[in-house]
């Protein structure tokens, strides 16, 4: 069963390159992704969420991919049409953002004096885009990276990290957009999130490495063990409430996990550590995963139009349909 599923992702991954192929961070101005007013002193759940659970934002995106929530509103990629789109993230209201982004499993939103910016990795187009929020035409902001998908920035070092999910590498792209090496012996390296101290990247090919972390101070950065056993890891996401979560499958299953990476740093842990939060109905890979800065989860199947959300901290209105 594991076989067939890992078989599955990477034939997805295949026919993407082929047919027609989250967050906003810390800067030294403020955090739009977790608001210093926000406290989540008590990180318990009562219990693992479930598909009845879920309600679903109806957004006008069709194919989205890789999702991300900034300042009150979800950013997603269109497969279908090449499209970005910006939702509501209470209303599902959707408006076309900008027309050229092909096939985008993850985005870096950063505040900017006139408002955002917005880097994609194009996994269609083998490079990094770049929109603005003036919605100029989308620029290209560094091209040959052979499958890009995830991306980080590190502010205090004033630098992207992607990762190349076929070349099994991370590379370092400065603002110049100046790409070079950064770190490779990784295994289909998908997702990948960081604070101003550790860096997380999950290996979307190797189970037995499914989450690894290295530390920003290394002038050497090293690769360790943080979480492993896991099937088809695809997103990782420190959350505003500071752990760490992560999408993968059960079976055909998509799953939303997550640990204390502060725990598991120091030896590693297992599945066996792993605290499910939403055990959805949904077929792996679950291509999106963002949080609002009040804890909200959204979360969607690759290429299906349903956007699902939970509250995991507390009441929060229903969606208004659109």
């Amino acid at each position: 069963m594991w076989y067939r599923v890992s078989l599955a992702f990477a034939i997805i991954s295949i026919l993407l390159s082929s047919f027609l192929t989250v967050q906003a961070q810390d800067d030294n101005e403020g955090d739009t992704r977790a608001d210093e007013t926000i406290s989540f002193d008590d990180t318990t759940l009562e219990r693992t969420f479930n598909q009845d659970d879920l309600g679903i934002l109806v957004g006008n995106v069709q194919r989205p991919n890789g999702i991300t929530w900034f300042d009150g509103n979800l950013y997603t990629a269109c497969n279908g049409d090449w499209t970005l789109y910006q939702i509501n993230d209470t209303t599902g209201a959707t408006q076309t953002f900008i027309f050229g982004v092909q096939d985008t499993h993850s985005m870096e939103i950063l505040p900017t004096e006139d408002g955002f910016d917005i880097w994609a990795p194009d996994f269609a187009k083998n490079q990094v885009t770049l929109v603005d929020q003036d919605r100029s035409a989308p620029q290209t902001f560094v091209d040959e990276i052979d499958g890009p998908w995830g991306i980080t920035y590190l502010h205090a070092q004033e630098l992207f990290l992607v990762t190349s999910l076929r070349e099994n590498t991370i590379l370092q792209i400065d603002l110049e957009g100046e790409a070079t090496p950064y770190l490779d012996g990784l295994r289909a390296p998908a997702g990948i999130d960081s604070n101003e101290d550790y860096v997380y990247v999950a290996n979307n090919g190797s189970a037995r490495r499914a989450i690894e972390w290295f530390a920003l101070i290394d002038e050497e950065p090293e690769l360790k063990p943080l979480v492993s056993g896991l099937q088809n890891v695809s997103n990782v996401v420190l959350a505003p409430d500071k752990l760490l979560y992560f999408t993968y499958a059960l079976g055909t299953r998509g799953v939303v996990g997550r640990v204390d990476p502060e725990v598991c740093r120091d030896e590693g842990c297992s599945n066996e550590d792993v605290e499910i939060v939403l055990f959805t109905e949904l077929p792996a890979p679950l291509a999106g995963l963002a949080f609002s800065d009040d804890m909200r989860l959204f979360v969607h199947t690759i290429y299906r139009p349903e956007i699902y959300w939970v509250s995991l901290y507390g009441e929060v209105s229903e969606p208004e349909s659109n």
